[in-house]
Formats: structure tokens, sequence, C-alpha cells
């Protein structure tokens, strides 16, 4: 009887710590959380928008957008521990998830041109300008 109570303290304990420690953590940086669910949703709607226009409504790729709201929801919470233990890696965050909010910003883009949200020339020119330096040399080397 005690040794199954104190187990139950015990992991009681153990679960409330961690439980605690990423509420914390949720809660000193909830602008990135609740910018990567914008992110995802945003980009989720759009495409099974698009993909209801075109093939019609997949189940299976709607789930997908809470796959990846998942995924990297909980990505942010691993960088984001790790930038609060360790001293000199609060780059960390900006540097593997800057490209996710980009790759993803594009995507609502495309996906957002393709119901007719956003004019096509729009979106080319958007993304000309972003692809501007691919035509530029280096002359000085």
């Amino acid at each position: 009887m005690k040794t199954s109570l104190l187990i139950t303290l015990s992991l009681s304990t153990v679960l409330a710590f961690i439980g605690t420690y990423f509420l914390n953590l949720t809660a000193d940086n909830a602008e990135q959380f609740l910018a990567v669910g914008l992110i995802v949703f945003a980009d989720g709607f759009f495409g099974v928008w698009a993909g209801i226009k075109r093939e019609g409504f997949q189940t299976r790729k709607a789930l997908k957008v809470l796959k990846t709201f998942g995924f990297w929801t909980l990505m942010l919470g691993c960088i984001l521990s790790i930038e609060k233990g360790f001293q000199g890696t609060s780059w960390l965050s900006e540097t593997i998830m800057a490209p996710f909010m980009i790759f993803q910003l594009i995507s609502i883009l495309k996906n957002a041109s393709m119901v007719g949200v956003v004019k096509n020339e729009l979106l080319t020119q958007i993304l000309d300008k972003l692809d501007k330096h691919k035509g530029e040399r280096d002359v000085t080397k």
C-alpha cells in the first residue's frame, strides 16, 4: 500500500513539474506559439480550400494540418527549452523556425492564388522578387 502510494505521488510530482515547466515556457513565448499556429492553420485553410476546388475534400490531407501543427509546436517547445537551458543558443529558434515560417508563407500565397484570393500576377511578382538574387552574379570574383 505504501509503495503504490509513494510511486503515485512520485509520478504525480514529476508530471506536475514537467507540465508546469512547459506551461511557463508556453506562456513566456506565447507569441511564437501563436505565430506557428496561425501560419500552419492559415496554410491548411487555403490548402484545403484549393484542394476542394481541384479534387474534392480529402480527410487525410485535412488531418495533415493537425500533424504539421503538432510537429512544429513540439519542435518549437524543444528549441525554446534548449535555448533556456544552454547559454549562447538564443539564435537557435530564429535559425530553425524562420525558414519554416517563410516556406509556410509562400505556401499560403500559392494556395490563396489557386483559390483566387490572390491574383496570379501579384504572386508571380512576389516570387520573382524572392528569386531575384538567383540571376545576379558577383562580378568581383
